[in-house]
């Protein structure tokens, strides 16, 4: 029987990645971009190189202008302003062309890391419809928002800078490199001698602030999830007074975000000053020694020009590094979106269709825990034949709702089996099985959206007349045209224009849409008052003719006429019957039915 990775009925396990693996993670992840990247890089070089030999030629130029006021000082003929002319012309064309070439890879990067991060949101939305109903079990609902939000945005934003930024900075600083070696040996040596000093600290200052970026984004998630708490639960939050128990749980976690958050920055921040620093140092002791250098002759003025821009232009691409280094410890967010895309996908290999099932359902042995160590249902064995209508009771916690989702299959079974029509449902192909089964929750769910829409949910293909008739039998049509644009009404994004109650006859309407073979209705009737209760019960009892159906219910007065029912207690069946026989049982089933009377 398939399981998702770690263990039976819990959510895969997470594995810690390091910060080299999510680096190796990214990279593999870029190379679907590689011609597009490619191309980035030839620009960026050609736009580089452009700009390197720019100094060079500089100095050639101030060489001339040099040697003709030398010239002239001495009477001959002085500036030959042809020439430099022709030198200046050519070092604007070079700038010009650097130019265009740096803003055309800018243009191909952003499109790059546009379409990067489009596809993975593409991937973590695909991503999460695979996942097993155990991940989210131990996962907060802000914790992975913030996986589609905040780490998204976080990566698109260093993602765009660092690689033209690496790109550029190395082929400067080897290029630059080149070009003073061209011009003079010595003075080479003193420009690189103190490189090896900005590596370390850099690499100090990375490591020490790389765990406080982790955290900045862990806190951050955590904040994200109190926010979505307090939002979405606004009024029991208030009905409870517990404003300030939200509040002392936010402020806890704000805190944490805030340090790691100062920490992270100051840190990160320290790698800059210390290169501007390391870079004047060079500059002094480049000026110092080229001074020296051409008042013994062994240099030219005009190449000590070139060679104090070239010390500036390495300096650059040095402190770039080392904001790049700062950027890419932001971009640990890159981990928590590969940990989600890594996480093991719900197993299933059924292939075989739903169709001209019966609707003949039976449980064989079944035991399951939602953690292995704690198993909820024990050894429960039941056989439904096709069409029957069939309760399960039982006090809270007795097992009722799993057993209907493991029907769905929502989680895998530690041990046993469930059959449809003698077919293990693990054999079934998973869409197609929950296609054929149609469920009502006690917690229903809408989306913004008109009714029409809402209630076509449950049948894409429903024409607008079966939705109705849906609605009709749903007995929730007359409300419907009651309300402004009737079925176009749109439904706010919590749906808090509408009741509790009509928003659970709107589900039991889609259910009905959907034409299921097998039917689910967990506590279907618990939001309406009672009038409305009998008319939805009346509207099932039509509805579930023929068809297999599985009622959870706490209020026994609304199952008397279920053709059997399941009396559960502590994940197993403790008694078994139709609601006269369970009473004149005088057991579990009639104290359970005996306690709703008693005043």
């Amino acid at each position: 029987m398939p399981r998702p990775k770690g263990g039976p009925g819990m959510g895969p396990v997470e594995k810690a990645k390091d910060f080299k693996g999510t680096i190796k993670k990214l990279l593999a992840s870029l190379g679907k971009l590689k011609a597009a990247i490619i191309v980035v890089v030839v620009f960026a070089i050609a736009s580089t190189v452009f700009a390197i030999i720019g100094p060079k030629i500089l100095g050639t130029a101030t060489n001339e202008i040099f040697a003709g006021f030398t010239s002239k000082l001495g009477g001959g003929s002085g500036i030959n302003f042809g020439k430099v002319h022709s030198i200046l012309t050519t070092l604007l064309i070079l700038y010009v062309i650097s130019s265009v070439l740096s803003y055309v890879q800018g243009y191909i990067m952003s499109i790059v890391t546009q379409k990067y991060t489009y596809r993975l949101r593409e991937e973590l939305s695909n991503k999460i419809h695979k996942l097993p109903f155990g991940y989210f079990d131990h996962k907060q609902n802000g914790e992975v928002l913030s996986v589609f939000t905040n780490d998204i945005d976080t990566l698109q934003m260093s993602l765009n800078q660092v690689i033209t930024q690496l790109i550029t900075s190395i082929t400067t600083i080897i290029g630059v490199l080149v070009m003073m070696l061209t011009i003079n040996i010595p003075l080479t040596i003193v420009s690189i001698v103190l490189i090896p000093i900005s590596v370390i600290f850099m690499a100090l200052v990375m490591k020490k602030s790389q765990k406080h970026f982790k955290d900045n984004q862990k806190y951050l998630a955590a904040v994200n999830g109190n926010v979505e708490e307090m939002y979405s639960g606004h009024n029991v939050v208030k009905a409870f007074n517990a404003e300030r128990k939200m509040l002392h749980e936010f402020d806890k976690n704000n805190k944490k975000l805030y340090t790691a958050g100062w920490k992270s920055q100051f840190l990160g921040g320290l790698i800059h000053p210390i290169m501007i620093f390391i870079s004047n140092l060079n500059y002094v002791l480049v000026s110092i020694l080229g001074g020296y250098l051409a008042m013994k002759g062994k240099i030219k003025v005009g190449d000590i020009t070139s060679f104090i821009a070239y010390t500036k232009n390495l300096n650059q691409p040095i402190t770039s590094i080392g904001q790049v280094a700062s950027q890419i410890q932001s971009m640990i967010a890159a981990e928590r979106i590969f940990t989600f895309l890594d996480a093991a996908e719900e197993e299933y290999k059924g292939t075989k269709l739903f169709d001209d099932v019966e609707g003949n359902v039976s449980f064989n042995n079944i035991k399951f825990g939602y953690n292995s160590d704690r198993i909820i249902i024990k050894n429960f064995s039941a056989k439904v034949k096709a069409g029957q209508k069939i309760a399960i009771v039982g006090p809270t916690g007795a097992g009722k709702t799993t057993i209907v989702k493991l029907l769905m299959n929502f989680y895998h079974l530690n041990d046993g089996s469930i059959t449809i029509d003698g077919v293990d449902i693990n054999d079934y192909d998973i869409h197609e099985l929950r296609k054929g089964i149609g469920m009502v929750l006690q917690d229903t769910w809408l989306y913004s959206g008109t009714i029409m829409e809402n209630l076509r949910y449950g049948n894409l293909a429903a024409t607008d007349e079966e939705v109705i008739e849906a609605a009709k039998i749903a007995n929730v049509h007359h409300f419907i045209k009651t309300l402004p644009d009737g079925y176009n009404m749109v439904i706010d994004e919590e749906v808090n224009n509408i009741s509790q109650g009509q928003k659970q006859l709107l589900t039991i309407a889609r259910t009905i849409l959907s034409k299921s073979k097998i039917l689910i209705l967990d506590e279907a009737t618990s939001n309406v008052d009672t009038r409305t209760e009998e008319l939805i019960q009346s509207a099932m009892d039509k509805l579930m003719i023929g068809k297999t159906s599985f009622i959870i219910a706490h209020r026994l007065s609304t199952i008397k006429n279920a053709d059997l029912i399941l009396v559960m207690d502590d994940g197993d069946i403790v008694e078994i019957g139709n609601h006269q026989e369970l009473l004149n049982k005088n057991g579990f089933y009639a104290n359970l039915y005996n306690s709703q009377f008693q005043k």
